[in-house]
């Protein structure tokens, strides 16, 4: 039997995803007990058995390790391909012309089939066409239903099925394909707490998938089309939580205009207290090297220092050479910048104001009562979640418990800042709340006799939505005493 993980010493949480390297139940373990809090499941490769068993593995170690833990299936949303070409390929020179058609015939030199209808229905003239990721560049030169004209900006070899990007307007599709509505259908048949949508252009897409998941899982939409920037405000107040999908960003804008997109993404949904991760090469030289690259520490320990909720690896994890390592290595990024005296003030530098409401209110109260009193802790009582993510909307200076009933939210809340959630019996009284509250601050570590902690929770009991209360308690030597005996 494995000993229970204690709560995490740093805030920001490690999302990591499972692939070919990582998806073993030793391997799996290996990779909490290196800091992993959450797992996400990449709906682009493999098939529903291989995710079913990393999901039962998941599940299995939740309950050997004592830790509710984060499942986030992440659909693959649209892919946009060009057609074959006759010899699987052929390379386009820099200022000659290039035609993208319907004729089902092998490409040549000259031109290829595009099986998008929508593309022809949504370019005009100066619309750029990217393929690989944005190694080569055409620009429109005429379109109409049934054909492209487009002129060779940057050029290079292309070949059978590469994939464009049509940044610079919104296509009218759908970000669910078919495949993504199966995935998403066996995703939540099998209680994933998160769905990340891909391919979000505008808010109606995040409500879609809203309508579909119907409240069994928390929705996070990817930001990684340039048309989202347009409505990120939309887009945050209809998703639970926001991801900056800084690879396909990177191919459809300019390299330059990513870093600050990424600040102002993460200072919109931390003003609107949604959770948010910083994604894609974040340490992409560990798949092959043991060590990271200085520019790849800069760059986590930057999303860090913003106040990112959750840093994730893809690759890294899933397919590299060093799973295990990534991991270990971004935790130990990670502790070293939150143990920076100047890492609360900058995370504060954004400012969260509270909305008018006593739930607002009673968190940001708590939060200032924790650095008046000199508190140890917070320990929060919750049925829904939303008072621990008022709560880690303040980014308090130390730890949050966050007990609750619900195995659903205290699984959903491993995305969150400073969290760590427990599921535990619900109280049913004021004394049986300052109680339990005490007994578990003691068994879980965040604090010991003489410390002071700030109880958060809402009466009556029970009720979602309803934080109403704050009281501030302090933790004497005789309770310790008797904790320490009930648990020997």
């Amino acid at each position: 039997m494995a000993t229970p993980i204690a709560p995490r010493s740093r805030k920001v949480r490690i999302l990591a995803t499972l692939g070919p390297a990582s998806d073993t139940p030793e391997m799996i373990r290996k990779l909490v007990k290196s800091g992993a809090d959450a797992f996400r499941i990449n709906m682009s490769h493999g098939n529903h058995a291989d995710h079913l068993r990393r999901i039962e593995t998941i599940r299995s170690l939740e309950k050997e390790l004592e830790r509710p833990t984060t499942i986030l299936a992440d659909l693959q949303g649209p892919k946009l391909r060009v057609g074959k070409f006759d010899g699987d390929r052929t390379t386009l020179e820099n200022g000659q012309s290039f035609t993208f058609d319907r004729d089902l015939a092998g490409g040549t030199g000259k031109r290829v089939n595009l099986p998008h209808r929508e593309i022809f229905e949504a370019v005009e003239p100066g619309t750029r066409l990217l393929i690989d990721d944005g190694k080569l560049v055409l620009r429109v030169s005429s379109a109409n239903s049934d054909r492209i004209d487009t002129t060779v900006e940057v050029g290079g070899t292309i070949s059978n099925n590469k994939g464009l990007n049509v940044p610079d307007v919104v296509l009218p599709l759908a970000a669910l394909t078919d495949k993504d509505r199966a995935d998403m259908n066996f995703a939540l048949d099998n209680n994933v707490d998160w769905i990340a949508l891909s391919f979000v252009q505008r808010p109606e897409d995040v409500a879609e998938a809203r309508r579909l998941i119907a409240g069994r899982a928390s929705l996070l939409a990817k930001i990684e089309k340039p048309a989202a920037i347009d409505r990120l405000d939309g887009i945050l107040e209809l998703a639970d939580a926001v991801m900056v999908a800084r690879g396909d960003l990177g191919v459809e804008m300019l390299p330059e205009e990513v870093p600050p997109l990424q600040k102002r993404i993460v200072e919109a949904a931390r003003r609107l207290g949604r959770p948010v991760v910083v994604a894609t090469q974040m340490l992409e030289s560990m798949i092959e090297a043991p060590t990271p690259t200085r520019a790849e520490v800069s760059d986590v320990a930057t999303a860090v220092y913003d106040g990112a909720d959750a840093i994730m690896l893809s690759a890294e994890s899933a397919s590299g050479k060093y799973p295990c390592e990534s991991v270990s290595i971004m935790n130990r990024i990670a502790t070293s910048v939150e143990s920076d005296p100047s890492h609360s003030a900058r995370v504060h530098f954004t400012e969260t104001l509270p909305d008018p409401t006593t739930n607002d209110a009673i968190a940001s109260a708590a939060s200032n009562i924790v650095n008046t009193v000199g508190a140890a802790a917070m320990v929060c009582f919750t049925v829904s979640g939303s008072s621990a993510r008022r709560i880690s909307r303040e980014r308090p200076t130390v730890p949050l418990l966050v007990l609750t009933p619900s195995l659903k939210t205290a699984r959903r809340l491993g995305l969150l800042w400073g969290a760590h959630a427990v599921r535990t019996r619900d109280v049913a009284s004021f004394e049986e709340m300052i109680a339990k509250a005490k007994r578990m601050a003691l068994r879980h570590g965040i604090a010991k006799g003489g410390d002071r902690i700030v109880v958060i929770a809402g009466v009556p009991f029970g009720t979602p939505g309803s934080t109403n209360v704050v009281h501030v308690v302090r933790l004497v030597g005789d309770e310790l005493d008797r904790h320490r005996a009930a648990s020997s």
